[in-house]
């Protein structure tokens, strides 16, 4: 029954949703904060709109990013080293030619979106930044000091990695084919020519423990929320992160 202000009502007569009805309600609120993959949507943004920015500032042939545009922003060992620690996330957003950005921003599409949806936008933009700089201080441990790194494919790696455990749990994110999708993107990491395997390595293992922290202590994988606990496993994750990258630039791994 419903207290109201004309006397006692049933809840039908309210208006107050009931049963199976009220708990679907419950759960979008909880669960369908994704819905629409704004974040998703938002990245791939500015992935693209940093991309042009790129190009403006280049040789005005062939849609070329300016190299000293991708210089000022990119993983470098010895810029991090000099204190340009910034790089460590700017990085994710820069990529060497329109062909890169393509692949990455589909990627980013296909597997973002639904991760999105499944973990609402809160818990799933922590994912990707985390994996962000995760996959950075892989780039920084497998790579040369001197080479620059970029591009969103750490972040991205960090998705499947996410999704992987999910659906470890028999939430099938990816429809059942998660473990497929990460042993066809490693493999693809390891045959072809100029690409950083750390920095994908290093991404799907902060998708991992990201998504990891956010169902531990019994909470929910899907259904639960972004309180402060998830909050802080997420923020030592990224430190953590941060702390390898200190620790290689600093010649101590």
């Amino acid at each position: 029954m419903v207290y109201a202000a004309v006397g006692i009502k049933c809840p039908e007569c309210s208006g107050r949703p009931t049963g199976a009805r009220a708990a679907t309600q419950r759960l979008g609120r909880v669960a369908g904060a994704g819905v629409g993959a704004l974040v998703t949507k938002t990245l791939i943004g500015m992935n693209v709109a940093v991309y042009l920015i790129s190009v403006a500032q280049g040789p005005g042939t062939g849609l070329q990013p300016a190299r000293s545009f991708i210089d000022r922003w990119a993983l470098n060992g010895y810029a991090v080293a000099d204190g340009e620690w910034y790089r460590l996330i700017t990085s994710a957003f820069l990529h060497a030619s329109v062909i890169h950005l393509a692949f990455n921003m589909l990627m980013l599409w296909w597997f973002g979106q639904a991760l999105e949806a499944a973990l609402g936008r809160g818990r799933f933009l922590g994912v990707y930044l985390v994996s962000a700089l995760a996959g950075s201080a892989g780039a920084l441990l497998l790579s040369a000091p001197s080479v620059n790194t970029v591009g969103a494919s750490g972040a991205v790696f960090g998705i499947l990695g996410a999704g992987l455990v999910l659906e470890r749990k028999q939430i099938y994110v990816f429809g059942g084919g998660a473990l497929f999708i990460v042993v066809l993107n490693i493999a693809f990491s390891f045959a072809v020519a100029n690409i950083s395997i750390g920095g994908h390595l290093g991404g799907l293992i902060g998708g991992i423990l990201a998504m990891l922290a956010l169902s531990a202590a019994g909470r929910h994988p899907v259904y639960g929320r972004l309180d402060l606990v998830s909050i802080l496993a997420l923020v030592g994750i990224g430190a953590g992160s941060v702390l390898v990258a200190y620790l290689r630039v600093r010649g101590y791994a």
